[in-house]
């Protein structure tokens, strides 16, 4: 799990690896401490992956807060549930047997052009939003599978090169709003308002 800095729950950076094999905690304990196993022993390859006395504090910092923390980004999410008029943008669907814990607002827009229209006039105003799932990974050059040569030019993997047509369209179109705590309630007003306005006129 990731602890950056954008998660409901965070130490800057890091996170963690949770396992209930007691040989896997052992190896990613190497991993993490340049593969040393006492102080004249070292086992393995490794790296130093060690959480920092800063990230740890920050993390018992957060903590303190978490139930304030989540309350402040439900708050906000609903906002834009509530701001967002129907039809403007188009929310993510939960599944009733999930839990959501507002670590993001994502919206989608119906169109990649409306998005780039309101992500420049949210930048042009100092509001960063992101597009946290673009691109759509299927169109990364070093995931995709090269083409090897065989005397049958047409017994090739079905995986090689997919595409992924609805990953594709989702990714050119959903934009993460802001969220987190602190982000006041005229400043989201602010941020629906530029949606609103890019995405009717």
């Amino acid at each position: 799990m990731s602890f950056h800095a954008t998660k409901l729950f965070h130490t800057i950076e890091g996170g963690a690896v949770i396992t209930n094999d007691d040989e896997l905690a052992r190896k990613i304990r190497l991993l993490i401490n340049f593969g040393i196993t006492s102080p004249t022993t070292i086992e393995s390859v490794g790296t130093n992956a060690k959480m920092n006395e800063f990230e740890a504090a920050m993390g018992l910092c957060v903590l303190d807060e978490i139930d304030t923390i989540k309350t402040e980004r439900q708050r906000i999410w609903q906002s834009y549930q509530t701001e967002l008029p129907p039809g403007l943008v188009q929310f993510q669907q939960w599944n009733p047997q999930s839990q959501n814990n507002h670590a993001y607002a994502p919206v989608l827009f119906e169109s990649e052009q409306q998005l780039l229209k309101v992500e420049a006039k949210l930048k042009e105003n100092n509001i960063i939003p992101r597009r946290y799932f673009y691109p759509s990974l299927d169109t990364l050059d070093y995931l995709k599978e090269p083409v090897i040569a065989r005397s049958d030019a047409t017994r090739q993997s079905p995986a090689t090169n997919q595409a992924c047509l609805i990953s594709r369209d989702i990714a050119s179109r959903i934009l993460c709003l802001p969220i987190y705590p602190g982000l006041a309630p005229a400043q989201q007003q602010t941020i629906c308002g530029i949606i609103q306005n890019q995405v009717e006129n």
